[in-house]
């Protein structure tokens, strides 16, 4: 009985380390398949099956459909958290290293706290918190100085705005959550995100004329999009909102500081055009640090309250 308990103890744990390692290859890996496809019909097509799984798992234990508020929800959701969250980040990697985007999106808690305070007058952001904010700033232009400053074409900071565009969706989608609970299933709900937006990306993909045919998709491309629907979509989803159930909350979102270390690092492995540097490791910890000390101060508040 008490092994029992300790394996029950250590599953959350496990399912937590499970996510951050995931998560932080799927960076790399989506790197990896945009080499031989256009990135937004990557996300159309990881998209699509990913959420036709997700619904047919449902649809085959006959599960009602959503009623039409949820439906409203789940259109917000779809965009916020999957065509523009999602498919923008993915399409920013045709430009930029998959480091730089993990990292830029791990900046997501401090956006949030400053969308909060501009649009709800939240109380959140204090002394510490904007300490946290301008640390993750100066992180952030730490590791981008050498390519900020080297000369670029303009695709190059095309890919930061989409990548930070990607962020701020990921954030108001957060923010969208905290004030709108939903009572569906939460799997089934990212099912219906997931083909909702399939849709879009996939129209978004057709107006920036970059498809290509089917058959011509490379094996490698294939192979991305399988992990990142097998792992990335759903091992690793099942396994944090498992955690988020059993950690605390405080514990359970520490992957947003372990995925960006992951996806640098086997970058600099995998990819050959992303090299690992002293100023690169030292921006990084300065931008957790900052991400960290907004997500204590808010932790910190809470408590309080």
């Amino acid at each position: 009985m008490q092994t029992n308990h300790k394996n029950a103890a250590l599953a959350p744990y496990l399912a937590l380390t499970a996510t951050s390692i995931i998560w932080g290859t799927t960076w790399v890996v989506m790197k990896l398949g945009i080499q031989g496809m256009p990135a937004l019909q990557l996300a159309s097509i990881r998209q699509f099956l990913g959420g036709v799984l997700f619904v047919g798992f449902f649809a085959i234990k006959r599960t009602a459909l959503p009623t039409g508020q949820q439906w409203k929800q789940l259109l917000v959701l779809s965009f916020l958290t999957f065509v523009f969250a999602n498919g923008l980040s993915t399409w920013s990697l045709e430009y930029i290293p998959g480091g730089f985007g993990a990292l830029i999106g791990a900046l997501y808690p401090l956006m949030v706290v400053v969308i909060e305070y501009f649009l709800y007058k939240s109380k959140q952001l204090n002394a510490l918190s904007l300490v946290g904010i301008l640390l993750g700033i100066a992180g952030l232009v730490l590791v981008l100085y050498q390519n900020l400053v080297a000369p670029h074409t303009m695709a190059f900071y095309g890919g930061l705005a989409l990548a930070i565009a990607a962020m701020i969706s990921w954030s108001f989608s957060t923010v969208f959550l905290s004030k709108n609970k939903s009572t569906l299933n939460p799997y089934y709900g990212m099912g219906w995100q997931m083909l909702i937006s399939s849709v879009f990306i996939y129209l978004l993909s057709l107006g920036y004329g970059k498809n290509i045919a089917l058959e011509t998709i490379p094996v490698k491309s294939w192979l991305s999009i399988a992990y990142l629907i097998a792992f990335g979509s759903i091992a690793a989803l099942v396994a944090f909102l498992y955690s988020l159930q059993k950690l605390p909350s405080g514990i359970a979102t520490l992957y947003a500081y372990i995925n960006p270390i992951i996806a640098i690092v086997l970058g600099s492995f995998v990819l050959p055009d992303e090299h690992l540097t002293w100023q690169i490791i030292v921006g990084t910890c300065v931008t957790l640090l900052g991400v960290y000390l907004v997500n204590y101060s808010i932790r910190s508040q809470m408590q309080k309250g």
